[in-house]
């Protein structure tokens, strides 16, 4: 499992930076959103959802929100003199409280759950909340200051993945080797409390090393290590998130796209939470 996993991330890996650096804007809006539509597909299956046309028109819902949010909202108009366009800073702002209540379902899970654990509705409801705004997340960040340096963004795409990625390697590793403390048994049994500081150790070298790079002024160096912090301790909530929607369906991955990661929402859960909070607190605290 760990060799598949490794060698499908060396394939993936690649075409990721690849994508990031050279697809134009326009291309980039329409790769992301493929990716995850594909995602959408898999929580329509995480929603109870078990027709294939049903899960189709799931993701085609989806899609038609993508459109309008195209049409509606050019390129060159997501920033405008270094403010976000409102429709997507009101998405982000919606973000930023879906995962606060997504927090308190995890901490609570199983209780309160009744009201949406048997709604397919309420679940497919919450995949909206999770997939669109990371949709706009990757794009307002990926157009970031791109009239002055086309890679500004790109870089913030990077510092996000790169303090994520490091997290998951970390918590692997030492949720391996000393994990005893489970951090959320009733939502993922395999996750546990050391893995979680071993997460955020690793992501702090990449913390250190983006604050050099931006060359963050000394005043707002907190700021920066706090709101990178939030956003690895947020990827975690990712991963629970999808957990439990997955224990609800009673199935072990999201889908079967990619051998040792299982699907598309497996690859991409931490980031699902990570993107839109870190985008959040871009807007609001570090443009």
């Amino acid at each position: 499992m760990l060799k598949q996993r490794i060698l499908t991330a060396l394939v993936l890996a690649p075409l990721a930076l690849a994508g990031i650096l050279f697809l134009p804007i326009e291309g980039f809006k329409y790769a992301v959103a493929g990716i995850i539509l594909l995602g959408a597909y898999e929580w329509a299956n995480m929603s109870g959802i078990t027709t294939r046309i049903i899960k189709c028109w799931f993701a085609i819902f989806i899609a038609g929100i993508f459109a309008v949010l195209i049409v509606s909202v050019d390129a060159s108009q997501i920033w405008v003199q270094g403010e976000l366009n409102p429709i997507y800073k009101a998405i982000l702002q919606i973000s930023a409280v879906w995962w606060l209540v997504s927090l308190f379902m995890i901490l609570a899970y199983p209780r309160y759950s009744s009201f949406w654990k048997n709604s397919r509705s309420i679940r497919g409801a919450f995949g909206i909340l999770t997939l669109i705004p990371t949709w706009v997340a990757i794009v307002s960040l990926r157009t970031s200051l791109y009239d002055i340096d086309p890679f500004y963004g790109a870089s913030l795409l990077f510092y996000v993945l790169g303090i994520v990625w490091a997290a998951d390697i970390g918590a692997f590793f030492v949720g391996v080797k000393f994990g005893k403390h489970k951090l959320r048994p009733n939502v993922s049994p395999g996750k546990t409390l050391e893995g979680l500081l071993g997460g955020v150790t690793a992501s702090l070298a990449i913390i250190a090393f983006a604050a050099l790079h931006y060359q963050v002024e000394p005043a707002r160096i907190l700021l920066h290590v706090v709101i990178g912090g939030l956003t690895v301790g947020v990827s975690a909530l990712g991963d629970l998130n999808e957990s439990m929607f997955k224990r609800c369906a009673g199935i072990k991955d999201s889908g079967r796209l990619l051998p040792g990661h299982g699907g598309i929402m497996d690859r991409i859960d931490s980031l699902t939470a990570a993107f839109p909070v870190f985008a959040f607190c871009y807007v609001v605290w570090m443009v």
